[in-house]
């Protein structure tokens, strides 16, 4: 028995040596490729972004200003103020807006490379487990810059434009916002101090509370470490969580810069508050409470002692709830809650050391990525079953695939994610399942598992709010179809009418106006969600495989697609812009060639 147990405790020590060779090699190569690959992506990303920043800064500037003057929200005091201020808000924009891509693309180029070795140990064989620390990060690396820099075009050059274009249609627009000019120093004099008082105070404090962070840090992850808790539970993870204790100095720096780049936000909405109060007193007031506000931010992430021995004087008149709270009684809504401006400033990005959930939570938690994907896969299956109805045609696909935002082809860009939302909530309801969401994999969201971030904070809430309103008015089956029209085709209602699913406009105006205002809030969501990051990348690979599964049904190839892209795009204004461009393509060959045979001599040329 003692012979057979040698061996084994002999290959268990012998392991110890193995992964710490594993290891080592995998942090070398790591290094090695983000040495190859680093530059040539974060070049990419770099000249991308800041490429997109500068070539549609003039644009920006356009639309912005001409949001300024196009509503009714602010009267021509504070018109003028703002456009006095906004050279101010331009410089700071570029500044801010091409450090933070020089940083990202450096950290993403270097640092990716690096983390996929190591995620390549979560492989079983062997040799997969080289050959994928090999390969995983470089191209993959460089690929992933480039959507990177389409992510930031498609947010710089239609979700602006979208969220100018809300502020412009908002009925709030009418609200009359007056300024004096006698409360013009007082915000000059606000703005000044915060920037004097709140960058170098958030610097100091970040510098001084930096070396808790780090230690502590490195502490707890050594802790998890040795007992196999939290990012070392799982055997695979042990590789890349063993990266995260030796690269938390990088975690702290970066920590230290998010609270020096927020700083910069909070000093300015200063100027914000002593507008709100009409008092230079209560905005210097917030200068001060917000130091303390972050050292007891800061005290609570690192669990230091509670509270804060700054001062912090109270700076707004009346407390204004900072959250929403949402229910639905006997099919009303009750205790809606909101405010117009936040009067926090925004939260620095420091790591909290302890998790507030357990570990089980945490790996039951549905991912982002999951709810995203879901998202469009349920897109992309109810779009098929309206392309075999033949309720969406192929014009109506390469016509949003043309259109330059999703408003000028409402059908595919709005009225497609939310008809395939209306269904998500309907087969919610139909399998009779409380306080969640049934997405089409079968997965459930609930309370409990759905993301603790912001962005599914602001979405959960409003769609089990609209989930119970649906349930409570108790729709019939006709009145289901005739909301499939409303929310798909929106207010064209030649299309409506040609779509005969056997829904008809109810004779009851109750019910018709609720039917209305529940399409309403699920396009506003929808448009809401349109705007995010990755969003129209996304949704565009599901309009080309629309495309594609039309072809196929049609007998055609789907190679002929670009073919019949052009010729459906080959209208008056593109072909007119087509003409235009091989011109100037012509012109400049032509100025080309001139100079270089008037410049170059005769020697060379013969």
């Amino acid at each position: 028995m003692n012979m057979m147990k040698m061996p084994i405790a002999l290959r268990g020590w012998l392991r110890i040596p193995y992964v710490v060779f594993a290891f080592c090699a995998a942090l070398i190569l790591g290094a090695l490729k983000g040495v190859l690959v680093g530059p040539i992506a974060g070049l990419v990303l770099i000249i991308g972004n800041v490429g997109v920043i500068l070539g549609l800064f003039p644009a920006h500037v356009g639309w912005t200003i001409y949001t300024l003057f196009s509503i009714n929200r602010f009267d021509a005091p504070l018109k003028v103020t703002i456009l006095f201020g906004f050279p101010a808000l331009c410089a700071l924009w570029l500044g801010l807006s091409i450090a933070g891509s020089v940083l990202l693309g450096v950290g993403y180029g270097f640092f990716t490379p690096w983390v996929s070795t190591f995620e390549a140990f979560r492989h079983d064989n062997e040799l997969k487990k080289f050959l994928h620390s090999v390969v995983d990060g470089t191209w993959g690396t460089i690929k992933g810059s480039s959507t990177i820099v389409r992510d930031f075009a498609d947010l710089c050059y239609h979700s602006y434009p979208l969220y100018l274009k809300e502020i412009r249609e908002s009925p709030s627009s009418d609200e009359l916002l007056t300024l004096r000019f006698v409360h013009v120093p007082a915000i000059i004099i606000v703005g000044l101090t915060g920037l004097i008082v709140e960058i170098p105070s958030y610097t100091v404090i970040a510098l001084i509370k930096s070396p808790y962070m780090l230690f502590k840090g490195w502490h707890r992850l050594i802790h998890d470490l040795v007992s196999r808790e939290g990012p070392f539970l799982e055997t695979a993870c042990i590789p890349v969580a063993g990266l995260t204790i030796l690269l938390w100095p990088l975690f702290v720096i970066g920590s230290i810069l998010a609270a020096i780049f927020s700083s910069f936000f909070v000093a300015l909405y200063g100027s914000v508050i002593a507008y709100q109060e009409r008092s230079l007193r209560r905005g210097l007031a917030y200068v001060i409470a917000m130091v303390a506000e972050f050292d007891e931010y800061t005290n609570d992430l690192l669990y230091l002692r509670e509270g804060t021995i700054l001062p912090k004087p109270q700076y707004k008149k009346k407390k204004v709830p900072h959250s929403s709270e949402l229910s639905v009684r006997d099919g009303r809504v009750s205790g809606v809650k909101f405010s117009s401006i936040a009067i926090e400033a925004p939260s620095t990005l420091i790591h909290s050391l302890i998790p507030s959930r357990s570990v089980r939570e945490t790996i039951q938690e549905v991912k982002m990525v999951q709810i995203w994907s879901g998202m469009m896969r349920t897109c992309e299956a109810r779009g098929k079953e309206l392309v075999d109805a033949n309720v969406i045609t192929l014009g109506d696909l390469y016509d949003w695939l043309k259109a330059k935002n999703n408003d000028e082809e409402a059908i595919i860009g709005v009225g497609l994610p939310s008809y395939a939302c209306l269904h998500t909530l309907l087969s919610t309801i139909n399998s009779r399942l409380d306080g969640g969401i049934l997405l089409l994999d079968g997965v459930v969201i609930t309370q409990e598992n759905r993301p603790q971030d912001r962005l599914p904070d602001w979405l959960f809430q409003p769609v089990m709010l609209l989930k119970e309103q649906i349930m409570a008015i108790n729709l019939r089956e006709d009145e289901i179809r005739y909301l499939e029209k409303v929310v798909l085709f929106g207010s064209n209602t030649q299309r409506m009418l040609a779509w005969e699913n056997g829904g008809s406009v109810p004779q009851d105006s109750l019910r018709a106006a609720q039917i209305q205002a529940i399409s309403r809030r699920l396009t506003g969501m929808v448009r809401s969600i349109s705007k995010f990051p990755t969003y129209r990348r996304q949704f565009r690979q599901i309009v080309k495989a629309l495309v594609a599964y039309r072809l196929e049904n049609e007998g055609l190839s789907p190679k002929c697609d670009s073919t019949l892209w052009w010729l459906a795009s080959w209208d008056g204004s593109r072909s007119k812009k087509g003409i235009c461009f091989a011109a100037f393509c012509f012109i400049l060959y032509w100025l080309i060639s001139t100079v270089t045979l008037y410049v170059t001599p005769p020697q060379s040329i013969i």
